[in-house]
């Protein structure tokens, strides 16, 4: 992994490489950034940078030993830490992170912008409580005791610190703040409120900021997926590139139509049918379901645009905005406030594990409802 490898945050890039080659890089550092984002990406890029044989003015050389065993995650003097949890084969005081880096290395090849449940599902943690435990403190203690192997620095990157559990953080406190020399720590987390106080007060924030719809496209395009359908996913992502990566994998094409169908029961009030859908609502992947609520949402925000803005501002296929526009002529502006809402509140359910069959259902009543008060209004 090296700074070329993610899309945009030049701005960030260019601070972490200005550091290096001042020699003011900050032995504790927190990479924040929100879910989806390019914090563990540039964390790993960051490393490499760090112990690169030849290293440019914009990026490590990708050449020498040390970037290569870093583009396999298998430096000497890269260190890892994530959360686990017990398996059928690893129990008890094994419950670190040493023992899973083989699934760990799996998880970066093909989960890089991934969550803890994409994490917990490669190695089989599915339905555990994981944490970094009091272990895994010392087990820490112990590798950053020796010599770096063939580095400059020694590095160690601790991925999700918010599930560190208090007696791990407290454990690391004396080492996070008088390291070794040439030793760098780098916590890579998405909420600094549920990391201790002691834990930030030590720790030199690096903001990682969301990407941006163009910079998910592209890296969406590089992947293969079409300019239009990178777009339109860039779109419902909002910045995700996690979410991107897998709606451009399970994104249906008849989106359109779908939601259309959708809509027409709605206003039609044919309850007997939207039954039916929320069954197939209920069937879909968890992604997919939110992606239809997400879809929703834009075609309300860009509804809300061909009422009072400029339609070049609308990122839409020519069949969306075909739909926008009849769209248009039934939901009021001072209706679509109240119908987003609506989808936001379904949208808020589905992501707490809400059941699909039931949130949909209800989301079809409140919106045939709002839409025929759209009617008599009229």
């Amino acid at each position: 992994m090296q700074f070329a490898d993610i899309q945009g945050l030049e701005q960030t890039k260019t601070s972490l490489i200005k550091a290096v080659r001042n020699d003011h890089v900050a032995h504790a550092q927190l990479f924040l950034g929100p879910e989806g984002s390019a914090n563990l990406a540039m964390a790993i890029a960051f490393a490499s940078y760090l112990n690169c044989g030849d290293p440019g003015v914009r990026d490590s050389c990708g050449q020498c030993p040390s970037c290569l065993k870093n583009q396999k995650y298998i430096h000497p003097d890269v260190h890892y830490v994530f959360p686990v949890s017990g398996t059928e084969k690893i129990r008890g005081k094994e419950v670190v992170s040493n023992n899973f880096l083989k699934e760990w290395r799996s998880f970066l090849e093909e989960n890089l912008y991934g969550d803890i449940a994409d994490w917990s599902g490669i190695f089989g943690g599915e339905n555990k409580n994981l944490n970094i435990s009091k272990e895994e403190s010392k087990a820490i203690i112990k590798k950053l005791s020796l010599m770096a192997f063939e580095g400059v620095y020694k590095i160690l990157i601790i991925w999700m610190p918010e599930y560190m559990h208090a007696s791990a953080a407290n454990g690391l406190l004396k080492i996070l703040e008088e390291p070794s020399k040439k030793t760098v720590f780098i916590l890579v987390a998405h909420d600094s409120e549920k990391l201790l106080g002691t834990i930030l007060s030590r720790t030199q924030k690096v903001l990682i900021r969301a990407f941006e719809n163009s910079e998910v496209q592209a890296q969406l395009m590089e992947t293969g997926v079409s300019q239009d359908k990178a777009s339109h996913i860039a779109r419902l992502a909002a910045g995700n590139l996690k979410l991107a990566l897998r709606l451009a994998s399970e994104v249906e094409e008849d989106r359109v139509e779908s939601f259309k169908e959708w809509m027409r029961l709605c206003y039609g009030r044919d309850y007997t049918k939207l039954v039916e859908w929320s069954e197939e609502f209920h069937k879909m992947t968890k992604i997919s379901q939110r992606s239809f609520i997400r879809f929703g949402l834009s075609i309300l925000r860009d509804t809300l645009i061909a009422h009072y803005g400029d339609s070049q501002l609308m990122k839409l296929t020519e069949d969306e905005k075909e739909f926008v526009k009849k769209f248009s002529q039934v939901v009021t502006p001072q209706k679509i406030e109240p119908l987003t809402s609506l989808f936001s509140e379904a949208l808020f359910h589905l992501e707490r594990n809400g059941s699909p069959r039931m949130i949909f259902l209800d989301l079809a009543l409140k919106v045939s409802k709002s839409l025929k008060e759209v009617e008599i209004q009229n």
